[in-house]
């Protein structure tokens, strides 16, 4: 018996088993031919079993093909729509084109971190305007082909992140803003450009400084603090100088600081999207980690982000909870198994993402990951976890794969 562990979206209810189903340990759940009809009879069948199953050894060719393609589909992020209908069959071309778009879509985020670093920290006229395009052109086609993946990596990496910090966030901070711009606020695509070009140079005047501020331990001194608290304007200033000419674009970096709650629609362009990154800020913030703190629960920052000065929801803070979810991809989450995972893509609702479990019931590692839906009463999201308790080294290349 050679057991393989199946994603329970795979399992088309309504749909014969084109196999045999067993669970975790090889016990029969259905016979090939079997009909799921409904979530809840496929709830009963994994509690039984713990996983789902596929014994290749029993199974046939169509059915390796089947698993072999739909994995690949998976990595490339089809559409769960033309996976649901794919047909059971080998098809080495269709896998081609599959591996071939995956490997295109895949964004090298430590080459990303580097990149981003050495623009914001020393920026030149001479070429600034093709660096900073270049990065934000590939910012976009991953935000736009794989946002799952791309939240995934960034909110994972600000959580540890001192080092490259202020280029990091800035660049989570622009992909959040595109996200939520794109998919909530339904905004063109002209400014969902504008907003995540703000959102990358926001900061520009002190990225330094900011890296500095992420390791330092003692309080900030007075000059640290006035360079704090005026970067907006010298940002806006120092991109002038570089050569950038969009006035919107200047706007919305001068006032990303402004304190004004209120409705977006009472608010030029430039304001809304100046608030918007104010509240993408915000939620970056709260979970990076400093020297002398570590990184906050996501939960808090997704209540700073949703609230306004006034303790009010806040419009774009709201779009931006309803687009990321209450555990955007990247937090850590305690199931109802006792199981902790790292959520890895975004679900059905706000509070049933997908979850890739790394450690058991007990805390031991598990190994190799364990997809979860937690739309699943199993698998039910019951809390937070903290970055800091999850100590199992993770591959983030190996997260990336399973989104």
């Amino acid at each position: 018996m050679n057991l393989v562990s199946l994603n329970i979206e795979s399992i088309q209810l309504g749909h014969p088993l084109p196999f045999v189903l067993r669970g975790s340990d090889g016990v029969l759940l259905a016979q090939k031919g079997y009909v799921i009809r409904t979530r809840e009879e496929l709830a009963k069948m994994v509690a039984r079993g713990r996983q789902l199953c596929v014994d290749t050894d029993e199974s046939g060719e169509s059915h390796r093909a089947y698993l072999a393609q739909l994995q690949r589909m998976l990595i490339a992020d089809t559409n769960l729509g033309e996976i649901a209908s794919m047909k059971m069959k080998a098809a080495e071309e269709t896998a081609s084109r599959a591996r071939a778009a995956a490997a295109r879509a895949q964004a090298d985020w430590p080459e990303l971190q580097l990149r981003a670093t050495q623009l914001l920290r020393s920026p030149s006229p001479s070429d600034f305007g093709g660096r900073f395009q270049a990065l934000h052109d590939e910012l976009v086609r991953h935000c736009e082909q794989t946002p799952d993946a791309t939240l995934l990596a960034l909110i994972y990496l600000s959580a540890q992140e001192t080092r490259m910090y202020s280029a990091t966030h800035s660049m989570l901070v622009s992909c959040v803003c595109m996200v939520v711009a794109r998919e909530m606020l339904r905004w063109p695509a002209g400014r969902v450009q504008q907003v995540g070009h703000a959102a990358l140079s926001m900061n520009i005047a002190m990225t330094e400084l900011q890296d500095q501020l992420a390791q330092q331990t003692h309080p900030l001194t007075a000059a640290q603090i006035a360079a704090v608290e005026d970067h907006a304007a010298r940002s806006e200033a120092l991109l002038r100088h570089l050569g950038v000419a969009d006035p919107v674009w200047l706007e919305a970096v001068r006032c990303h600081h402004h304190r004004t709650p209120g409705p977006l629609d009472k608010k030029t362009e430039a304001q809304q999207m100046a608030r918007l990154v104010q509240r993408a800020d915000i939620f970056g913030a709260r979970l990076a980690p400093r020297a002398a703190r570590w990184p906050m629960p996501v939960t808090a920052a997704m209540q700073a982000s949703y609230y306004d000065e006034e303790q009010q929801a806040d419009e774009a803070g709201a779009a931006l909870v309803k687009t990321l979810g209450v555990y955007p991809p990247g937090a850590f989450v305690r199931l109802a198994s006792r199981e902790v995972g790292v959520v890895i893509r975004r679900g059905t609702t706000a509070t049933t993402p997908k979850v890739a479990v790394v450690t058991n019931r007990d805390g031991m590692p598990t190994g190799e990951p364990i997809p979860r839906d937690t739309g699943m009463p199993p698998w039910k999201v019951t809390g937070v976890v903290a970055f800091k308790d999850v100590r199992v080294k993770l591959s983030l290349d190996r997260l990336l794969q399973m989104v």
